[in-house]
């Protein structure tokens, strides 16, 4: 049998062989090898153009057999959009799509590892423009296709011609597609859930930049610690442990962790002097500029509409914040204010901001504007989604300086109040402490998310609690769907999730 599909030239009976290797079989390199590369002149497949690779196993394991084709997707006249399938060998019946970050798209293989090492097809695209600088952006309002492309067409491109590709190659339809991803992958998850319900059976949005409160939020807080207000490192580090004394106990463990920022109340006065900088006998200490801008941090910013201009940040998460904060007083991250100087033409177009003066009537305009209501991905009706059974898991660090966890508690529970019946059972919030923005922090990161919601969508029950580890194994904690929090029972290993118990908030 082998050698006749060994010497067949036929599509129709390579797909085949394909099809019985995704149960459990194994195809010859050989054999792999030339079905991939046929796979890009059958015009079922539907992307002419395209180019495929046989990439072979990996010895050790790292990696499985795979096809990847490469194609460029031209929806509409200008749109030049890259997409990257992985097709492994051995199929589990389901694609796997992904986001990417900042304002870029994401193909590469590092990404899709783990997807193809659980036997998914994957999917991914460059979000309509190749550039991988995350924040240099002016492209964005440059050009109004790219600009749509990668606010919500690439991905919903990519899906369908995925889908297609996968029937042609595999010989039969997929049993269910899912999408995750963090960040800017977060929002186009949620785009993908408001806008296109019908193309992902399960969602998973990680920290999602769902809203130019993001950016204003960003260009805000680096504005509050310009001048005197500026945090050195040492100042940073003793707020921090001011924090961390003051709360880190509170939920029963003494662990790094604070387990609900919103419950600590700490305040900057503790540590006041007349002016920021060493006392006699060498602590540090916060002049009144410093401490107004650690509580305007903490608090956050409103515009007149009652909407945050600035989203607040969490107590215990101040070492991170010079990733995305210009804390020294130099105005500058690397972030550069989240991108908005790049699209700053599309949110006030002649009439620009001065953004070192960025006031919440500012906001306000901004996302009034056109591109705000093709980019933002805020529409809390999800009923289009759950009604087909699809299940969208949520979830954001504690510890993130970019964009808020209280942004993304704020979708959630809108979602609830517009379908609150349907949301009960299709949508999970978990809320990571210690966590940074979509990995890193003191906090466990590594919370089995894909294989929670495949379980979801397997079972039709619910995640209610995950477990969260650290790569090195340092620290495991269970993270319980909000609004409920994880109770340390008083005894036992803190790192075992059996002395936790899940329940409601204080």
């Amino acid at each position: 049998m082998l050698s006749r599909y060994a010497m067949a030239g036929s599509l129709l009976l390579a797909v085949g062989l394909v099809s019985a290797c995704s149960q459990g079989g194994t195809l010859a390199d050989a054999q792999g090898a030339s079905i991939c590369k046929s796979i890009v002149d059958n015009k079922e497949a539907g992307l002419p153009g395209a180019q495929a690779t046989w990439n072979k196993a990996k010895l050790d394991g790292s990696m499985p057999a795979y096809c990847e084709v490469t194609a460029t997707l031209s929806p509409v006249e200008g749109s030049a959009i890259t997409v990257v399938y992985r097709l492994p060998e051995k199929w589990n019946g389901k694609m796997l799509g992904f986001g990417g970050g900042g304002w870029a798209g994401n193909i590469t293989l590092e990404a899709a590892t783990e997807g193809l090492l659980g036997g998914y097809a994957t999917a991914q695209t460059d979000g309509g423009q190749p550039s991988t600088d995350v924040f240099q952006n002016a492209w964005v309002s440059e050009d109004p296709i790219k600009a749509t492309d990668f606010s919500w067409r690439a991905v919903h491109e990519m899906t369908v011609s995925g889908k297609k590709l996968l029937a042609t190659y595999y010989g039969r339809p997929h049993d269910r597609a899912l999408f995750q991803g963090c960040s800017t992958g977060g929002r186009m998850a949620l785009m993908e859930a408001q806008r296109f319900p019908q193309d992902y059976d399960g969602i998973i949005s990680g920290a999602p930049v769902y809203t130019l409160q993001t950016q204003t939020s960003s260009v805000m807080r680096n504005n509050i610690f310009r001048d005197e207000a500026a945090l050195n490192e040492e100042a940073t580090r003793a707020v921090h442990d001011s924090v961390m004394a003051a709360c880190d106990k509170l939920d029963g463990v003494e662990d790094g962790l604070i387990d609900d920022p919103r419950q600590c109340d700490w305040d900057p006065r503790v540590l006041a002097c007349s002016s920021g900088g060493a006392t006699d006998d060498g602590e540090v200490c916060l002049s009144n500029a410093q401490q107004h801008a650690l509580r305007t941090a903490y608090r956050g910013l409103h515009a007149r509409d009652g909407s945050y201009a600035m989203l607040p940040l969490s107590r215990g998460g101040e070492l991170g914040w010079r990733l995305f904060i210009a804390t020294d007083g130099s105005g500058k991250e690397f972030s550069n204010g989240g991108g908005i100087a790049g699209i700053a033409p599309l949110l006030w177009g002649d009439d620009q901001p001065d953004l070192a003066q960025l006031s919440g009537d500012d906001v306000i305009r901004a996302r009034e504007s056109a591109f705000a209501a093709m980019y933002e991905a805020d529409d809390p009706d999800l009923a289009p989604f759950f009604e087909r059974g699809g299940k969208l898991l949520m979830w954001h660090g504690e510890n993130d300086p970019g964009p808020s966890p209280v942004a993304t508690i704020d979708y959630a529970e809108r979602v609830q109040a517009m379908v609150p019946d349907m949301a009960e059972g299709s949508l999970r919030l978990f809320l990571a402490p210690g966590v940074e923005h979509c990995r890193g922090g003191p906090g466990p990161d590594r919370m089995g998310l894909l294989a929670a919601l495949d379980a979801w969508l397997e079972t039709g029950e619910a995640p209610d609690r995950l477990v969260a580890t650290k790569d090195d194994g340092s620290i495991t904690r269970p993270i319980c769907a909000w609004p409920q929090i994880a109770h340390y029972k008083g005894q036992g290993d803190v790192n075992d999730p059996a002395n936790y118990e899940c329940g409601p908030r204080e």
